[in-house]
């Protein structure tokens, strides 16, 4: 097994002239199945046609985008990973240090809105040359979305980058065929009507059975035609239900086709076997690696798709909520491949997903019908139709964990315990907490407000409370002393800061101590972003608080770990905002613990 070409060299070595596709993407290069750029990449490979891989090039430098040549069909462009704008700002908006996608962890080597940036390199490197954009950045950014950064609508990232076709959600069926049409001599203008895509469109050949959206100019000046938007793009993200969205852009009509069929079963299985090296060019060593990849190296993706359907959760619109997985054979095989590696320690650091506990459509309708448009799978709690079953999953731990080499089987993904909860049988839970936790099990009840609950649509903390005594009994009987951790998100929309006292007040109950705290981060496309930037939810079309001055984002931070004397202040501050002036003393005072004085007076002692 090889990398693909990543460099003049390295395509020299192939006895290449030129290549077929350059894949442009802002992360450093590592052929690992996690990485969608390292499976588009293989995926065409697979079908025969030459792949350069170009990543991180110099976005100042339009000659940096002629490494490979003039490719014969494409150039093909993703950000990485994550969205540009999520991968170099806090939610404070402060630029972040370091980049686990780039080698030695150093921030700076991709811009900003990094797809528009390259896609305009590369126009003013070859003109007129295909362009083809993908990846979580241009998927969420597909229609007129709400940027957090600028505070402002932006238009679809189509008519940003000035690229010819969008690639939306996972993009192995959709690029097979745009790969075989362009290699038959169609040019891309013509390549509009295949499922997974977004592309431009005069008026006068708009389709007949399409949903319009409110115009790029509505949306701009109406939240409330926002919000509809957003509505209407969720009802329509299903790839049995959904349907043709149009809108009117800047300039032009944008079509979104209807979402691409899913992989089945073995076609997911034929991805995860093509000859990924695991690993990135030996370049990389000089500045320390690339951390991302020691994140997944021993880990294990058995899945695709979550029907949970968090509103702040991009899976949804990107992965969608039809559930796939890997046949046991193939994750076997990748698995035994792990263990012949030199660095390989004994330790499978986790079998998961976007939801670990998930190895199948949520009900037998969804398999002909799709998902259901007005209704979730596990909100306001699991609907009778899903028959919760965790024996298939068990299996495929068993035979993991049976394997040469292999010591110890970790599961890191995130755990639906609700729906852990309605499998009848306890048998899961019993080996997760005997084999498949190390010391500590995060799960996300996200918060313990009914209010703010109902917006993120998540079962009520009740769920939670479920989960964790069963959780410690489980681990009792184990004869282990292991803990379950809950991940919890202050100021989402809803959250009042009597949600937040009430969270606050939850957490001193349980004696629990988050040390660390998510902030709502409002990224593109999603539920809660949409609530964020119009103060609607776009499920019901109701009035939503949203917290957003930094004041009052402190103040919630703060009520989530009234424990730190740091927070003192804010938190005083805030009850007595709030009228709750009873919390500043008693037994359920919220206010940090006084330190202990000191001995010998406080004074300290002189040295001699």
């Amino acid at each position: 097994m090889a990398l693909l070409p990543y460099n003049k060299r390295t395509m020299a070595e192939r006895g290449w002239e030129e290549v077929d596709f350059v894949l442009v993407t802002g992360d450093a290069y590592i052929d690992h199945p996690s990485f969608g750029a390292a499976i588009i990449g293989r995926v065409l490979e697979d079908r025969g046609f030459r792949v350069g891989v170009l990543s991180q090039p110099d976005y100042k430098d339009a000659a940096s985008f002629t490494v490979f040549g003039r490719p014969g069909l494409a150039f093909l462009v993703t950000s990485g990973n994550l969205d540009s704008m999520v991968a170099h700002y806090t939610v404070n908006k402060r630029y972040r240090s370091n980049d686990p996608y780039s080698p030695g962890n150093r921030s700076g080597k991709r811009p900003d809105r990094a797809v528009t940036v390259y896609c305009k390199k590369i126009r003013e490197a070859y003109g007129d040359i295909p362009i083809i954009i993908g990846g979580i950045e241009a998927s969420l950014r597909r229609l007129a979305h709400y940027d957090y950064w600028d505070d402002a609508v932006r238009p679809s990232i189509l008519e940003e980058s000035g690229a010819d076709l969008l690639v939306y959600g996972m993009g192995e069926r959709p690029v097979r065929e745009i790969a075989r049409r362009l290699n038959e001599g169609e040019h891309v203008s013509a390549l509009g009507d295949i499922r997974g895509t977004l592309c431009r469109c005069e008026e006068l050949v708009l389709p007949e059975n399409g949903v319009m959206l409110p115009s790029f100019e509505e949306v701009r000046r109406d939240k409330k035609a926002f919000a509809v938007m957003t509505k209407k793009a969720l009802e329509n993200a299903d790839h049995v239900t959904g349907r043709i969205l149009i809108q009117r852009g800047r300039d032009v009509y944008l079509i979104q086709n209807k979402p691409s069929l899913p992989l089945n079963t073995a076609e997911l299985d034929a991805v995860y076997a093509l000859p990924y090296t695991y690993g990135y060019p030996p370049e990389y060593d000089s500045a320390g690696g690339v951390k991302a990849l020691s994140e997944v190296r021993f880990s294990l993706t058995h899945n695709r798709g979550c029907f949970g359907g968090c509103s702040f959760c991009s899976i949804a619109l990107h992965q969608g909520r039809y559930v796939v997985a890997r046949s046991h054979r193939s994750v076997i095989e990748e698995a035994r491949r792990m263990t012949a590696f030199p660095d390989f320690r004994g330790y499978i650091h986790d079998v998961g997903g976007a939801t670990a506990n998930f190895r199948a459509p949520a009900c037998k309708k969804q398999e002909k019908s799709g998902l259901c448009t007005h209704k979730k799978c596990l909100y306001p709690s699991v609907c009778p139709s899903i028959r919760a079953d965790h024996r298939d999953y068990l299996r495929l731990l068993r035979e993991i964990r049976s394997l040469p080499k292999v010591k110890k089987v970790f599961i890191r993904s995130g755990i639906r315990y609700d729906y852990l909860l309605a499998d009848p049988n306890r048998e899961f839970l019993d080996e997760l907490v005997k084999y498949h936790v190390s010391g500590q099990l995060r799960v996300a009840p996200e918060h313990v407000s009914p209010a703010v609950l109902k917006r993120m649509c998540k079962p009520s903390v009740k769920e939670y409370e479920r989960f964790s005594e069963a959780f410690y009994k489980a681990t009792q009987k184990a004869g282990k002393e292991q803990y379950v951790l809950p991940y919890l998100i202050s100021s989402h929309p809803g959250s009042t800061l009597d949600d937040a006292i009430a969270l606050a007040l939850w957490l001193k109950k349980n004696r629990l101590r988050p040390e660390q705290v998510q902030d709502f981060y409002p990224t593109p496309a999603t539920a809660s972003t949409c609530m964020y930037h119009t103060g609607i939810d776009p499920y019901t079309m109701e009035t939503v608080y949203v917290p957003k001055s930094a004041g009052e984002k402190r103040a919630q931070r703060a009520l989530m770990q009234t424990f730190k004397r740091e927070n003192e202040a804010e938190i005083r501050k805030a009850l007595l905002k709030a009228g709750r002036s009873d919390l500043l003393s008693g037994k359920d005072c919220l206010l940090p613990p006084k330190a202990p004085p000191r001995k010998n007076g406080g004074q300290r002692r002189r040295r001699r």
